[in-house]
């Protein structure tokens, strides 16, 4: 018998939609991870993009446990000296809400030309779906665990 080795032209990719009103970030993020690299399907190949592609609703309403929204910090540095910005989670939240779980799965993939691609199938939305949806993709719900 032989391994099975996925081809980027064999590959089916779905659709799913992912509520996320009221789910714990982090335990989102790595699911949705799962689905975008394909870890969840038999045919996972390491170095092809098996994963389906993923919409997440309702990201603002998004759950941090304990002290995480006011001491959780999020660092970006401009490149200049003393160009370091801090904001805490309830801020970045404030600011741009899809923000938090694009940069939680982000480093939950791979760090390479592979992991750009599969977080480029990552759709996050602040609110419902947009009124023109993802209905000509035919777009799943999916029910995390």
């Amino acid at each position: 018998m032989r391994t099975f080795n996925a081809k980027p032209g064999q590959i089916e990719q779905r659709w799913y939609i992912v509520d996320a009103a009221g789910k714990n970030l982090g335990r989102t993020a790595s699911q949705i991870a799962t689905i975008l690299m394909g870890k969840n399907k038999p045919t996972y190949t390491p170095h092809v993009d098996t994963g389906d592609h993923v919409v997440v609703v309702n990201a603002e309403k998004v759950v941090l446990t304990g002290k995480k929204m006011k001491e959780k910090m999020y660092y970006q540095h401009t490149g200049w000296v003393g160009g370091l910005n801090a904001l805490n989670a309830a801020d970045m939240l404030a600011k741009d809400p899809t923000s938090l779980l694009r940069i939680a799965v982000k480093g939950m993939l791979p760090k390479t030309k592979l992991g750009a691609g599969m977080l480029g199938k990552l759709k996050v939305h602040a609110g419902d779906l947009p009124a023109h949806g993802y209905s000509a993709q035919k777009a799943q719900p999916l029910e995390l665990k």
